[in-house]
Parts: C-alpha cells; sequence; structure tokens
C-alpha cells in the first residue's frame, strides 16, 4: 500500500472516530461528505452544512478541495459554487495536518473571524465592512433558509452536473470551483503587484528627488565660481586703476 493510501484511510477513519458524520462517493475514501456543524458562539451556531471533500492523488503533500454543498453567507466562501478561498488551506497546508483540522479548528476559525479584505461573496464582503449589524442578521437569515440540520441530513446528493442545493439550485461543479479559486488568487495577485508598484513608484521619486538635489547642490557650486570669478576681476580692475592713478601722480611730480 503506498504512503499517500495509508494516509487517506488513516484520516478518514479519524473523521469517524470523531463521529463526524461522512458519508463516502462510490465507496472512495478520497471522495466523500462531512456534515459540518457551525461553531458554537458564532453567527452560523445552529446551522449544518454538508461539506464536499476530494483528497488529491499527492495528498498530504497537497492540500484537499472543500466546497459547501448547501448555500453559505460568508464573504470568503462563494455562494455559488460553495467554493473556500482559504489560505491555511491553499497557502499553508502541511503534511502533519489532517482532515480532523480541517473540521475542527481551520473551518471554525474561518467562520468566526472572515477576512473582507480578500472576498469570494463581495456582496458579503461590502456589507460586512458597510453595517455589522445588517450582515450578522443576513447570515442568521440564511442559516435558518439553508441550514436547517433536518433538511441537510435528508439532502439527497447528485451527481456534480445536477441540481442538489436546498437553495438557489446551483452546485459546486469543477469549473466553478476552480474559476472562484482562480479569482481568489487573482484577487492576491493583484493586491502583490499593486504592493509591488508601489514600492517601485516610491523607489522612483526617492531617485528622482536624490537627482534633483544633487543638481541644486551642482548649481550651487557653479555660481559659487562664478562669484568668486567676478570678485577676482573686480579685485584686478581695482589694482590696474589703482596702478595708472599712482603712475599719473608720479607723472606730474616729474613735470614739476
Amino acid at each position: 500500500m503506498s504512503t499517500s493510501k495509508h494516509r487517506i484511510q488513516t484520516d478518514v477513519m479519524k473523521l469517524f472516530m470523531k463521529d463526524f458524520e461522512v458519508t463516502l462517493v462510490n465507496n472512495s475514501m478520497k471522495e466523500f461528505y462531512v456534515n459540518f456543524a457551525g461553531p458554537k458562539d458564532s453567527l452560523y451556531e445552529g446551522g449544518l452544512w454538508k461539506i464536499h471533500v476530494q483528497l488529491p492523488d499527492e495528498y498530504p503533500y497537497k492540500s484537499p478541495s472543500i466546497g459547501f454543498k448547501n448555500t453559505i453567507y460568508h464573504p470568503n466562501i462563494d455562494e455559488r459554487s460553495g467554493s473556500v478561498c482559504l489560505d491555511v488551506i491553499n497557502q499553508t497546508w502541511s503534511p502533519m495536518f489532517d482532515m480532523v483540522n480541517i473540521f475542527e479548528q481551520f473551518l471554525p476559525q474561518l467562520l468566526r473571524y472572515p477576512n473582507a479584505a480578500d472576498p469570494l461573496n463581495p456582496d458579503a464582503s461590502n456589507l460586512y465592512h458597510k453595517s455589522k449589524r445588517q450582515y450578522e442578521e443576513t447570515v442568521r437569515d440564511y442559516v435558518k433558509s439553508y441550514a436547517d440540520p433536518d433538511q441537510v441530513r435528508t439532502m439527497i446528493i447528485l451527481p456534480e452536473d445536477s441540481e442538489s442545493k436546498i437553495s438557489k439550485p446551483e452546485v459546486a461543479t469543477d469549473a466553478a470551483t476552480d474559476a472562484a479559486s482562480d479569482i481568489c488568487m487573482d484577487t492576491r495577485k493583484i493586491n502583490s503587484e499593486k504592493t509591488q508598484g508601489d514600492a517601485i513608484l516610491t523607489e522612483t521619486d526617492d531617485n528622482v528627488d536624490d537627482e534633483v538635489l544633487s543638481a541644486d547642490e551642482h548649481l550651487e557650486d557653479d555660481m559659487e565660481e562664478i562669484d568668486n570669478a567676478i570678485d577676482e576681476n573686480y579685485d584686478d580692475a581695482d589694482d590696474e586703476n589703482l596702478e595708472m592713478s599712482v603712475d599719473e601722480e608720479i607723472g606730474e611730480t616729474m613735470d614739476l
């Protein structure tokens, strides 16, 4: 048995041992659904979501793919596809983590502390910034409408090209999930490029300031040289006039 296959079986068995409600797809441990309860003391408490999990062949060296099957209102979760823009999974995933960490730590933290600056749901992000009270009311309304535990447990999961959501009957297809992930990646890329651009502009401004300062210094030096040259010319002219005056006086004395 390969290391990856053994690890997949071990991690899925840990979910069962932790009493998570897990449904395998075609008896495969590489694709399954987990019923995930909203964390206590959060806006999502009392709700239940069916999470679609796909484990890549490179697992655990590559992070799992995660998506919400029933609708959730959250800045970092695409409302239409259910895909998750979660840095701790996509970027900081480590083979040290397992699926229990996903459902006991990563997802609860995401729901408790949304990152509205990196949205997959722009409407939720804007409302989060505009009115916390209205945002919280909307989240609770969605929980009541789309995350009723009894309805979620009886959800019939159809193939990915069919409708299986409780609410707006649109399912997270692979293409939609990839597109949403690309949006998230593009957002981070744009922010990174903007930061780099700002740094380049700052450096350019500094260089221009240095060149202007250097030019001013050279101009001051040139002006000082010109002033010195003028002073020297005046001194030479005064000396010549003095000499001419002395010569004239001597000449007049001699004539006497």
